[in-house]
C-alpha cells in the first residue's frame, strides 16, 4: 500500500514539481494550498485528478486537520517568498511563514505522521562562506550599507582584507540578513524541535535559488531567472543590483523535486540539515547573458544599478557533500543545459513585467541605497 504525503503550497513552483515527483514514485498526494493571487494569479491552476486538494490557509487549523486525515508524511512547502517584499510587508511574512508552521505542527501532536519535510533557503546564512589570503576559513562576514559605496561591494575581513567566496556547507554560522530569512529559520528549527520532541521523523533543506518552468513570472519577488526573464520577454533589460558580479547557486526544480523524495525515503536524514543546490556557482550577470542568449536577444545588456537592496547577501553558492553522503543526490539538470527549455517554456506562456514596480516599491521605503 502506497503512503500518502500532504504537500503544504502543493500548487506552488517547486509544490507542483514535487506533488509530480512524489506521484511517479508511488505515493498517493494530498495538496493544501491558498491559491495567493501574486503567486498564481486571478487563475487558478489545472488540477491533477490524481490528487486530493484542499483550498485554505495554513493559518486556519480546521483547514489544515482536514488535510492531514490518512496522511502518512508530509512536505512543508507552504511560505510566503521573496527578500526583498519581506522587508517591508513584515506581518505577512511572518504570519505565513511562523504562524503557519506553528498551526500546522500543533496539528501534527494529534494527528501524527511518520515523517515532515521542510523546505528552508540558503538565505539563513546570509553571507556564505569566504576564506581570508591565507587560506583560513571565514564564516562571520556580513556588510553593512553604510560602510558599502559603488563599486566596493564584496566583504572584507576584521582588517579590511578581501575575502575569496567559498562554497558554502551546512556548518555555517547562521546570519540572518533579512525578514524572509528570519522566517526561513524560525520554520526549519521549529520542525527539527518538533521532530526531537514527539515521534514524528523531520528532515530541513535548505534550497538555494531553484529555477525551471513553471516558475510565476509576474511576481517579480520571484526567482532572479523569472525576473529576467519577464523583463527580456517584454523587450526590457534585466535589471541588476550592485555590479552583476554577486554569485549565486542555481538549481533545476526538478533537482529540488527529487532531493526532497530523497528526503522522505533516507534513514540518514533525519533530524539534518541539508543543502540542496547545483554546486555550481554563477555570477548575477553571467545567467543574465545566459537567459538573453538563450531567448535570442543576446544583444541586450543588462542595466546595472550600481545600487544595494537591503536584505541582498554578496556572494553564496552550496557544498552539497551531505545531500550527496545522506540523500544520494546528484543535480542532473544544470542551468547550461536546461535554459533552452526554460527560454522557451516563457516564450509560450509570456509574462507582464512588475520589474519596475518592484523597484519603485523598495526605493519608495528606502530599502535602495
Amino acid at each position: 500500500m502506497s503512503k500518502r504525503a500532504l504537500v503544504t503550497g502543493g500548487c506552488g513552483f517547486i509544490g507542483r514539481q514535487v506533488t509530480e515527483e512524489l506521484l511517479e514514485n508511488g505515493y498517493s498526494v494530498t495538496v493544501l494550498d491558498s491559491l495567493v493571487e501574486q503567486v498564481h494569479g486571478e487563475t487558478a491552476p489545472p488540477q491533477d485528478e490524481r490528487v486530493d486538494y484542499h483550498f485554505g490557509d495554513v493559518r486556519d487549523p480546521e483547514r489544515v486537520k482536514a488535510a492531514l486525515k490518512g496522511v502518512d508524511v508530509v512536505l512543508h512547502l507552504a511560505a510566503e517568498v521573496g527578500v526583498g517584499q519581506s522587508m517591508y510587508e513584515i506581518a505577512r511574512y511572518v504570519g505565513v511563514n511562523d504562524l503557519g508552521t506553528g498551526v500546522l505542527l500543533e496539528c501534527l501532536i494529534d494527528n501524527p505522521v511518520e515523517r515532515i519535510v521542510v523546505a528552508s533557503s540558503m538565505s539563513v546564512y546570509g553571507e556564505g562562506l569566504y576564506q581570508t589570503a591565507d587560506g583560513t576559513r571565514f564564516d562571520r562576514a556580513r556588510r553593512r550599507k553604510d560602510k558599502l559605496r559603488p563599486g566596493h561591494w564584496d566583504p572584507f575581513d576584521a582588517d579590511g582584507r578581501p575575502l575569496t567566496p567559498i562554497a558554502t556547507d551546512e556548518e555555517k554560522p547562521v546570519e540572518l540578513a533579512s525578514i524572509y530569512a528570519l522566517t526561513k529559520y524560525a520554520q526549519e528549527r521549529a520542525v527539527l524541535i518538533f521532530g526531537e520532541a514527539y515521534p514524528v521523523e523531520a528532515v530541513a533543506l535548505r534550497l538555494f535559488n531553484v529555477f525551471g518552468p513553471g516558475q510565476a513570472l509576474s511576481n517579480p519577488y520571484t526567482g532572479v531567472l523569472a525576473n529576467f526573464a519577464s523583463r527580456l520577454a517584454n523587450n526590457q533589460r534585466p535589471l541588476i543590483f550592485e555590479d552583476g558580479r554577486q554569485k549565486r547557486d542555481f538549481v533545476h526544480v526538478r533537482d529540488v523535486a527529487r532531493a526532497f523524495r530523497l528526503a522522505l525515503e533516507s534513514k540518514d536524514a533525519v533530524g539534518q540539515v541539508i543543502n540542496v543546490g547545483s554546486g555550481n556557482a554563477y555570477t548575477i550577470r553571467q545567467v543574465a547573458e545566459i537567459l538573453a542568449d538563450a531567448m535570442g536577444m543576446p544583444e541586450v545588456e543588462p542595466e546595472i544599478l550600481d545600487k544595494m537592496r537591503s536584505g541582498d547577501i554578496r556572494h553564496c553558492f552550496a557544498d552539497i557533500s551531505k545531500a550527496h553522503d545522506l540523500l544520494g543526490f546528484e543535480p542532473q539538470h544544470r542551468l547550461e543545459d536546461t535554459v533552452a527549455e526554460f527560454a522557451e517554456w516563457v516564450r509560450e506562456t509570456g509574462a507582464v513585467d512588475k520589474a519596475a514596480q518592484m523597484r519603485k516599491q523598495l526605493e519608495e521605503r528606502g530599502l535602495v541605497s
